[in-house]
């Protein structure tokens, strides 16, 4: 599967935005898709991840209730709706595909995904 994230922009802190993770090819595979996101010379750090064959969400606490993960099962289009933004969520915003059935914090390990994304930018500023 290929994976294509799109939707980054500019938002002012506060605002909100949505990113689309469209994923093309075959997708039966791959049982959970997650965001990550990266900025120059910091380490990738998940955000959030959602199971594709179990109604199952997870969220780093920097993000949790102000980021929503998403997935539309018609399209295996995973959405991150982004709410509250701050400047500290400026970064390239990464999905990425895993195989793994994910139902403890490994999740938050890169490591498990196979598939990534080009990556998306988000800045938060005024």
């Amino acid at each position: 599967v290929q994976l294509q994230a799109s939707g980054g922009g500019w938002v002012q802190p506060g605002g909100s935005l949505r990113l689309i993770c469209d994923p093309s090819g075959p997708t039966s595979d791959y049982n959970s898709i997650g965001w990550f996101r990266q900025v120059p010379g910091k380490e990738r750090e998940a955000v959030a991840c959602i199971r594709t064959d179990y109604p199952r969400t997870y969220y780093a606490g920097s993000v949790k209730g102000r980021f929503t993960i998403s997935r539309d099962n018609t399209k295996n289009t995973v959405y991150l709706q982004m709410s509250s933004l701050k400047p500290e969520d400026t970064a390239m915003y990464y999905c990425a595909a895993s195989e793994v059935r994910f139902i403890t914090s490994t999740w938050y390990n890169s490591d498990y995904y196979t598939q990534w994304g080009q990556g998306t930018l988000l800045t938060v500023s005024s």
